[in-house]
This record gives structure tokens, sequence and C-alpha cells, in this order.
């Protein structure tokens, strides 16, 4: 896993930046419930990271009263810095809240870091433990397969070793029903800016991304040369798209 303390200050830029941000944000609010005329509920966006997202669901919903968490410090602060006095840090496997504290839960680009089926699992049961009766959780799921657009650059990466996606959208859609959460909804939104180019695709190859090649493998140069035969080598290939899922938890009663 990335050191994201040590990403921080680069993680947005090299991720999209703003218009990623903004289409992640209008995914996921067009899952969450409309409060309207409601008293301000509360939502949690669990890994929140720099608060690029979290900002944007602050500015689109004033009934809701947005906390962020991160694990990261050096995240956290630069979130803390777009929504002061709303962010903290806390482990996502052990949230520091009480139970049915939030109307709404978030984690944007969170489940697919974990290796372990247990984190993904103990996550999961803590974004239902402290949410509301009545209340959703919103999560990203299959990030992997949306970098898969159908481009010759996949063709080529086609055989490079994976492993079960921790992610998939039919597991985390068990975890959730292990916790009554029923599906209530999903939406896709585009990775603005994120397409791969064949040049790029051989820096990220380089770097570890998207496959389990460790450094030195001599696979990686073979990926490499594949790659740099491929036309147009600072071509952008098309974004790719993101799902969001959301899960609801049974009213009281």
């Amino acid at each position: 896993m990335l050191d994201y303390d040590k990403e921080a200050r680069a993680y947005d830029a090299s991720r999209g930046g703003e218009p990623r941000a903004q289409a992640a944000a209008e995914a996921v609010l067009r899952l969450l419930p409309d409060r309207s005329g409601d008293a301000p509920g509360r939502l949690l966006d669990v890994a929140c990271g720099t608060g690029i997202v979290t900002r944007r669901l602050v500015e689109a919903r004033p009934d809701l009263r947005v906390a962020g968490a991160d694990l990261a410090p050096a995240m956290t602060r630069m979130a803390a810095a777009r929504l002061p006095g709303a962010v903290l840090t806390a482990d996502s496997r052990r949230l520091p809240f009480a139970d049915a504290t939030f109307d709404a839960v978030t984690s944007v680009w969170l489940l697919h870091l974990l290796e372990d089926a247990a984190d993904v699992r103990a996550i999961v049961a803590e974004c239902a433990r402290v949410l509301r009766p009545g209340g959703v959780y919103v999560t990203t799921v299959d990030k992997t397969d949306a970098h898969d657009v159908g481009s010759d650059i996949d063709a080529v990466l086609a055989r490079r070793p994976g492993v079960p996606a921790q992610d998939a959208g039919d597991t985390v859609a068990a975890y959730a029903a292990e916790h009554a959460l029923a599906p209530a909804g999903q939406a896709t939104f585009p990775g603005v800016g994120q397409g791969r180019s064949p040049r790029s695709a051989i820096g990220d190859l380089r770097r570890g991304w998207f496959t389990l090649l460790p450094p030195g493998d001599p696979r990686i140069e073979e990926f490499a040369a594949e790659l740099s035969l491929l036309p147009d080598q600072d071509r952008p290939r098309p974004d790719p798209r993101f799902t969001v899922r959301a899960f609801r938890k049974p009213p009281a009663g």
C-alpha cells in the first residue's frame, strides 16, 4: 500500500484533481436521501483523504453536518484546511463514534486499498454500526475493473498477475447484508483526466501500480516493451468509470 503521508501533497493533482472530485461528489449525492424539511442530519466521510470530495458534500448539502476522518495525518491536515473543525484522524476499522450517530456514511476509494478481507469486513461493520436506523452507507466498489476500458493498453496488460478484488461489488454487498444493510441504488462517474496513455502506463508499471509484480521482476520490462510499441504513446485512452453503491439500514421498528 502507498504511504499516504508521503502522497498527500501531490495526491489530488495525480488523481484527476478538482474535475474528478466533482464527478465523484455528484455521484455520491445522487444516492444520499433527501432530508428537506427534516432537522439537520449528520454525514461521516470515512477515509476522506485531502477532503477534496468531502468539501463538495458540505457545499451541496447544507442540511447535513459533515465530518471527515482519515488514518494518514498528512491527509487529515490537508482536509482540515478545507473543512476547519470537521476532520479528525481515525482508523476506519475502529471509528471513534457511538452507535447510530450518522444519517449517512460515505467511503470513496477506500475498500480497494485493503489487502485483507477481514479489514474490509471490519470497515463495513463500523460504517453500519455508526449509522442511524434508516441511514445510508455509500461506497465505491470494483475500482480495478473501472480502469479496464477495453483499450489496446488493457489488451497488453491482460496477462498481468492479480488477485480477487477486496472491493468487488458482490463481496461488499454480502458484508453489508451481514449488518442488515440492504442495496439502495448505485451510480457511476468518470475518472476525469485519468485515462492512461502507453507512456504513462509504463511509468505506472515501474512504480508497481495495477499489478502484483515486485520491483525488478523481469516481466515489468516485458510489458513495458509491448506498451512502447503501441501507437500514440502520449494519447490518453478513455477515462475509467467508477461505481458507487448505496446500502440502507432498516428503519427503527
